[in-house]
């Protein structure tokens, strides 16, 4: 029987996330633009040591699933990913993906990256169910994800305010039979 790499596609290979990533998602931070798509939160740097306690933290849960987005070129960190908030008697989780530089961007790096997340979620986690949320001005990424399957579920109407103005945040999620599809 041959074991295909759970965690490695044609561009991009997702890994560990280390402490020496850590200036690398520290320039991310700096980013207003990116850090708008990726949170809710009030766009802000994060110093090192927050980002060391946050990944200290995150590393010794046992329901989330950390890692670091890297190109088969070069092994260049270009994102992150998390498969977080797990409930694992449901079999139910959540998803999220930030792809740090711009310069990456549109080149299809998370399309393959969220693909390599699902394989593994529903494959070796045995997951049932994902979900994400997305802002409503975030028109790239709700692409991606509807192309990957994803089915719009919901709206948080109004949910965050940017620059003087209201913006809703979608609920999105997939099923595995509908990924195997």
């Amino acid at each position: 029987m041959s074991l295909s790499n759970l965690l490695h596609g044609t561009k991009v290979r997702l890994t560990a996330l280390t402490s020496t990533d850590l200036p690398t998602v520290a320039r991310w931070h700096e980013n207003g633009k990116y850090l708008r798509l990726f949170d809710a939160l009030p766009a802000r740097p994060k110093s090192q040591a927050e980002l060391t306690r946050w990944l200290e933290e995150r590393q010794k849960e046992t329901h989330v699933f950390l890692f670091g987005i890297r190109l088969l070129d070069d092994d260049d960190l270009i994102g992150v990913l998390e498969l977080d908030g797990i409930l694992w008697a449901h079999q139910v989780g959540w998803l999220s993906i930030g792809i740090g530089d711009r310069d990456n961007w549109g080149k299809g790096y998370g399309y393959e990256a969220v693909q390599l997340a699902l394989k593994f979620a529903f494959h070796e986690l045995n997951l049932h169910r994902l979900q994400l949320t997305v802002f409503s001005y975030n028109d790239r990424a709700i692409a991606l994800y509807e192309k990957l399957g994803f089915q719009q579920e919901g709206t948080y109407r109004e949910f965050l305010e940017r620059d003087g103005r209201r913006y809703d945040m979608y609920l999105y999620g997939l099923l595995r039979h509908e990924w195997e599809r």
